[in-house]
């Protein structure tokens, strides 16, 4: 390609030459000259970076351009995804630039994609990309997503084994693109051996390594990069950027809430302070009320309590939340009291200030900007509010 090049603008400056000594030569023609030699540089010219996407709160990926419309996906763990047009050719090793050496190429249409990362599902789903996913780690009835229920009772949509036991025969047979794992996959390295060994690119989803509640809906935007549906992304992405503002704008109360969970064992479950559960509470304008629990290595989101630890805290808060998304089997204050009898002299259950998530919160990844104005009008006490991942337990 560069030879080529060369070849091209010599024998330009060779008619440059000739022209000159020929007497016809003008500065009018000669710029001329030049911008046809700069016109033909540019089209045979290797894959040179332009910009890169402009994130708000997202930091486990990046976006970067590339001329003729080829686009670098970066994620945490320094996986790189080079997505290459439909119309465009596939670089060879020796077309690509130093960085891109080691990335995985992809090609538009992006397709039949082993999706294990549920929280992945509703990012698709928004972007109106189910038909991109055509195996799942999920069973049917493990889905609360509706359109991921009806695609696999309809057969569009199939079970193709756990992240630990994949179906690899059926994986094969489908023709996979592109498997879409779970942070679980790290426990099972060997299976990403075996699908790579196939042929089939794996990426993780680190969404829910993000910090900030927002930087995991934001990764709305690397499927929209990877897909071709950017501009989709953007706006939807801005919906929940908006309910935020629309919040905050509001004044901070002095609100305690603790959001928990009561194991088999009798233990609770409860979030730590950097994760980001309590942050969207905080963004709601309340104040978690287990804001001093210590951290640890292994920087878990979670960690469970003895009930009298928690009795300790949370007795005097002004709100709880039961984080039904787990067994799903709290549907009043008596079958939580049934859980414990402690909670009874809770000043949140004397008062009448006990809510409840909904069971498919966390695969409703989309659902975080409306969850923190669920949380807000809770905090605000608004009772004609209608919410859609948060309900009073009676």
């Amino acid at each position: 390609m560069n030879r080529s090049r060369n070849i091209l603008t010599l024998c330009f400056v060779v008619c440059i030459g000739l022209l000159g000594l020929c007497g016809c030569s003008s500065p009018a023609s000669n710029s001329n000259l030049e911008a046809s030699i700069g016109s033909m540089e540019a089209e045979t010219a290797d894959l040179l970076y332009e910009s890169t996407m402009e994130l708000q709160y997202a930091e486990n990926f990046k976006v970067d351009y590339y001329t003729g419309d080829y686009i670098l996906l970066t994620i945490t763990d320094g996986t790189q995804l080079l997505v290459v047009p439909e119309d465009k050719e596939v670089p060879q090793g020796a077309d690509l630039p130093k960085e891109l050496e080691k990335a995985v190429i992809l090609q538009r249409p992006i397709k039949d994609i082993y999706l294990v990362a549920t929280a992945a599902m509703n990012m698709f789903c928004e972007l109106d990309a189910l038909d991109t996913i055509s195996l799942s780690g999920q069973k049917e009835d493990g889905w609360y997503i509706e359109e991921a229920r009806t695609a696999m009772a309809n057969g569009d949509l199939v079970y193709a084994g756990k992240y630990n036991k994949p179906d690899y025969e059926l994986i094969l047979s489908k023709g996979c693109l592109l498997a879409i794992e779970n942070n679980m996959i790290s426990h099972s390295p060997e299976v990403i051996e075996q699908l790579e060994g196939f042929g089939i690119p794996v990426m993780i989803d680190y969404s829910s390594y993000e910090s900030h509640p927002l930087g995991r809906v934001e990764w709305i935007k690397f499927f929209g990069a990877l897909l071709g549906k950017e501009e989709l992304a953007e706006r939807v992405f801005a919906e929940q950027t908006d309910i935020l503002e629309r919040v905050t704008a509001d004044e901070k109360t002095d609100k305690t809430v603790a959001f928990f969970y009561i194991t088999s064992n009798g233990m609770v479950q409860v979030r730590r302070p950097s994760d980001y559960v309590p942050k969207m509470i905080e963004l709601a304008g309340g104040r978690y009320v287990f804001e001093n629990l210590g951290e640890d290595d292994t920087k878990r989101s979670t960690m469970n309590i003895q009930m009298e630890e928690f009795y300790h805290t949370a007795k005097d808060a002004d709100f709880l939340i039961y984080n039904s998304t787990i067994d799903g089997s709290v549907t009043s204050v008596e079958t939580l009291l049934e859980k414990s009898e402690l909670l009874k002299d809770f000043k949140a259950v004397q008062e009448g200030n006990v809510w409840c998530t909904t069971n498919d919160m966390y695969q409703q990844s989309m659902s975080i900007g409306y969850l923190i104005e669920d949380m807000h009008s809770m905090l605000m006490e608004e009772e004609t509010a209608e919410m859609e991942y948060l309900f009073r337990l009676e």
